[in-house]
């Protein structure tokens, strides 16, 4: 190698090491921003001095799609301790009409919880979604039904997302002489707290929409879903709650465990069916309009996956409805530059993993010409990765400490927090944090190439059967109170 092009070379390095330096500190300091953002929290003290006849009408939805049976009665089970009064509230499962496994196994399943209902969702050629092409059809917030190029198009597709449509228009109808009437909706998966319910009773007094926390059971399951599982802990539990706000900041949704006034959601045109996930474009249109966040501190009970493979499924999906809700939704919601900037500050956090693939070999190549005294990369370089190592240290020690609360959620021995606390160690997270490039990079060329439509469903395999039973009781008779 000639002088000149090891010169070159040696730039080209310095130059690349400054650069990923300089995106961890904004890194770091989109993270000190969101965590200096207060918490509008729903305060579960606060007495309910209405009659219960006043109290919200709430129908919980449960979309399915080719579940094990096992996995949907341990939910069930969950759902049958929810402490809400009986003639105000409706499970409503909300399977797709071909989906006969699951519609079989659900029948089955009412034998043993007589509070579930089943809501079969038949395809858009039905004459009962008229209802949704009127409600559309009158309403502008419905941008994606009078713009672009999947305009007035009724093929929606058969996922997550058109089952929660019918559902919500079909028990609009049904249930419209309630005044108070509340959709709440939760994964294959998802086990409630008791006191889930009464949470949007009080919340819904203060805010728009109560979004629950979300805690994985099985996080000592396999390697793979202790690091799986992390993502919940440093996003669900740790930064998320922030977005609330005071409203002063853009927020997603985390699409399980969430409450909406049915007249509400309505109002803003219901799901948009063309997004992968739904979670963060309702949640940035509900804060254009002006509707509030509250955050319930009781968290939901799921799985993570088990295995890598599963996990990328999950998170390309995540990724490419990232992207899409942050193009061309931010336009038809009429944000400004300023307010965009802060919905993609959302992103952020996630998108900066990014920088792991220079960063962290530059690095490692940068503390190599250091200790090799080969005077290569400027001292005031070492300064500023100095300056991000002590950012680091303050960022992972918050939420270390935070995880180990919420490992108590989970687990009642220590050892077992202490195992989920070695799994998850410093060095253990760079590694997971560098394999998110994996879904990173798949997701957006799904965003690209405009994929993402069909439910690429993650597999439930009742991880917390024991779980779920050993908090609630193996003798405990199925039965909302």
């Amino acid at each position: 190698m000639t002088p000149t092009v090891e010169h070159s070379l040696l730039l080209f390095l310095t130059v690349a090491f400054v650069l990923s330096q300089v995106l961890y500190t904004v890194t770091f300091l989109v993270d000190l921003y969101f965590l200096s953002l207060p918490v509008d929290w729903v305060d579960m003290e606060e007495p309910i001095a209405e009659p219960e006849s006043e109290w919200p009408y709430i129908v919980l939805f449960y979309p399915v799609l080719r579940e094990l049976e096992a996995t949907m009665r341990t939910t069930l089970l969950s759902l049958s301790k929810l402490d809400y009064p009986a003639q105000r509230c409706r499970v409503v499962a909300i399977p797709n009409s071909n989906d006969e496994v699951t519609i079989a196994s659900l029948r089955r399943l009412t034998d043993e919880f007589g509070f579930l209902e089943i809501l079969e969702v038949p395809p858009t050629s039905d004459p009962s979604w008229q209802i949704v092409w009127d409600s559309w059809n009158a309403n502008p917030k419905a941008y994606w039904w009078h713009h672009g190029k999947r305009s007035g198009v009724k093929d929606l597709p058969p996922k997550k997302t058109r089952q929660l449509i019918y559902g919500l228009y079909r028990v609009a109808l049904s249930l419209k002489h309630e005044p108070n009437l509340v959709i709440n909706y939760i994964d294959a998966d998802s086990c409630p707290p008791a006191d889930h319910f009464k949470g949007a009773v009080i919340g819904l007094r203060h805010y728009d929409v109560v979004q629950a926390l979300n805690v994985a059971g099985n996080l000592n399951a396999t390697l793979p879903a202790s690091w799986h599982a992390f993502d919940h802990m440093a996003w669900d539990g740790h930064k998320y709650p922030h977005l609330s706000a005071h409203g002063r900041q853009p927020y997603w949704v985390l699409g399980k465990g969430l409450f909406y006034r049915v007249s509400d959601l309505i109002a803003l045109g219901g799901f948009h069916p063309w997004i992968t996930i739904e979670d963060p474009e309702i949640g940035l249109r509900y804060w254009a309009n002006g509707l509030r966040l509250g955050i319930l501190a009781s968290s939901l009970i799921e799985e993570v996956p088990k295995t890598w493979l599963q996990g990328i499924t999950q998170r390309k999906r995540w990724i490419c409805g990232f992207f899409q809700s942050l193009g061309r939704p931010l336009g038809h919601l009429g944000l400004t530059p300023w307010q965009r900037f802060k919905c993609w500050l959302i992103f952020f956090p996630c998108l900066s993993l990014w920088i792991n693939t220079i960063g962290l070999p530059l690095g490692v190549w940068a503390l190599w010409m250091y200790f090799a005294q080969t005077h290569v990369v400027p001292v005031w370089t070492l300064w500023i990765a100095a300056l991000n190592l002590a950012l680091f240290t303050w960022s992972l020690s918050l939420l270390y400490v935070n995880t180990w609360r919420r490992t108590r959620l989970v687990f009642i021995r220590w050892r077992d927090r202490a195992w989920y606390m070695l799994r998850v160690n410093p060095l253990a997270l760079m590694i997971w944090w560098f394999l998110w490039i994996v879904p990173l990079a798949i997701g957006f060329r799904m965003y690209l190439r405009d994929e993402g439509l069909a439910w690429q469903r993650t597999e439930k395999i009742d991880a917390n059967k024991l779980l779920i039973r050993k908090k609630l009781g193996e003798s405990e008779k199925p039965g909302l109170d």
